[in-house]
C-alpha cells in the first residue's frame, strides 16, 4: 500500500478532528455565531477526508503497523468527536426552538399591553390633556 496516501488520510482525519472539536467546544459555550462560522471548514475538511479514504480503499497490499496504529488512534478520535458533535449539534438546535418559541409567546402579550395609535396619530384611548394657551410678554 502506498504509505504516502495513508499519511493524506491520517492527516485528512487529524484536521477533521480539529475542526469538530473547536465546533464542539464552540457548541458547548453555546456560540452558534463560532460554531456556524466553521461549517466551511467543516465540509471541505469532511470532503478532503472521503476523498482520501476512497483512494486508501482503492489500493492493495498491508499498511505499515505505525501508520496503521495512528489511523487508529486518528479514528477513535475522529468518532467520538463526530458523536459528541451530533449531540451538542442537536442541544444547540433544542436550546434554539425553546428561544423561538419564547419569543412566539412573549409576542401575543406585549401585543395586548401595546399601545394603539389612532388615526391623529395619538395614542388610542388615552386620555387627552385639556389644551392649554399660553402668552408671553415682556
Amino acid at each position: 500500500m502506498n504509505d504516502t496516501l495513508s499519511q493524506a488520510l491520517i492527516a485528512a482525519a487529524v484536521a477533521l478532528a480539529d475542526t469538530l472539536a473547536r465546533e464542539n467546544a464552540a457548541l458547548l459555550a453555546l456560540d452558534l455565531p463560532a460554531a456556524v462560522a466553521l461549517l466551511a471548514d467543516k465540509h471541505r475538511e469532511a470532503d478532503a477526508f472521503t476523498t482520501a479514504h476512497a483512494r486508501v480503499a482503492a489500493q492493495e497490499g498491508a499498511v505499515e503497523a505505525p501508520l496503521r496504529a495512528m489511523a487508529e488512534t486518528v479514528g477513535v478520535r475522529l468518532a467520538g468527536l463526530a458523536t459528541e458533535n451530533k449531540r451538542l449539534l442537536e442541544r444547540a438546535l433544542l436550546v434554539q426552538q425553546r428561544v423561538i418559541g419564547s419569543i412566539a409567546r412573549a409576542v401575543p402579550r406585549a401585543l395586548e399591553t401595546a399601545p394603539r395609535y389612532d388615526a391623529g396619530g395619538g395614542i388610542a384611548g388615552a386620555a387627552r390633556p385639556p389644551p392649554v394657551a399660553l402668552t408671553a410678554q415682556a
